[in-house]
């Protein structure tokens, strides 16, 4: 594995630990794909620091669980922006 590749795998897991990030997020801010940054996370940084991996499967399953809680939380405020400019 090229050594960049490594290296953005551990600064992606990095970024996501820290901000408690998810996927989503952490591809924007490293400008590329999510899938990209899943394969780095899940993959890759297995093999590169397992500890590391570990620490970023916890914050990623816990967004998981989460996830449907922000979606709606995100069409309750759709919904409600959208009430208060029509009213």
């Amino acid at each position: 594995m090229k050594d960049y590749i490594e290296e953005r795998a551990v600064d992606i897991a990095t970024y996501i630990i820290e901000h408690n990030a998810t996927v989503r997020q952490a591809a924007k801010e490293f400008g590329i794909s999510k899938s990209t940054v899943h394969k780095d996370v899940t993959d890759r940084l297995l093999r590169i620091n397992p500890g590391l991996a570990r620490a970023t499967r916890k914050i990623l399953d816990t967004n998981k669980q989460e996830r449907h809680i922000r979606g709606g939380m995100a069409t309750r405020e759709k919904y409600l922006h959208r009430h208060m400019q029509e009213g």
